[in-house]
């Protein structure tokens, strides 16, 4: 399914639910974001995006601990569940998605290459879940398309999670 049919069905799935979503975005700068507004009726679904590029807004913004930077760097599991926490913590959103990773050409190592992202994903009243992808280093672009899809997929998935465990319709 293309980005924008994920992001089509995520909307729906949200609406179904009565609930709210906001991003949390780093290394996708807003592309998840304009993802969900690009289609017409999401005003009804989206509540806000959140760009948080530098260590500062993700702290400013998000309420991610200096501490966790320091000890965890940017792109890491623990800055992706506090960028998640902190995107439903400062929105009415019940549902949030954060991403934060290394898209490169540059700004990789041995320990974080270019293409490791890191996700989180925040449901009101259950604990944040995170995931981490090795996208192939095919180009800047190409990374952040591919983080686009996931982090929308993992939405969905976190949706039908909910579903399954709450009888939802």
């Amino acid at each position: 399914m293309s980005n924008s049919g994920l992001a089509d069905a995520l909307l729906k799935a949200c609406q179904q639910r009565g609930m709210m979503l906001a991003t949390a975005e780093s290394c996708t700068g807003g592309m998840i974001i304009a993802a969900l507004t690009n289609i017409a009726g999401s005003s009804a679904v989206v509540d806000r995006g959140f760009i948080t590029y530098s260590n500062q807004a993700k702290t400013e913004m998000l309420g991610v601990s200096a501490a966790t930077l320091e000890a965890h760097g940017a792109v890491s599991r623990e800055t992706a569940v506090e960028m998640a926490a902190g995107a439903l913590a400062h929105s009415p959103a019940g549902l949030a998605l954060a991403v934060t990773g290394i898209a490169g050409p540059d700004g990789g190592s041995p320990e974080k290459p270019v293409g490791l992202v890191w996700f989180g994903v925040a449901v009101a009243g259950r604990p944040v879940v995170s995931e981490c992808q090795l996208f192939a280093d095919k180009g800047r672009d190409y990374i952040r398309r591919e983080t686009v899809r996931h982090a929308l997929e993992l939405g969905l998935r976190a949706l039908a999670a909910d579903q399954a465990v709450d009888g939802a319709p």
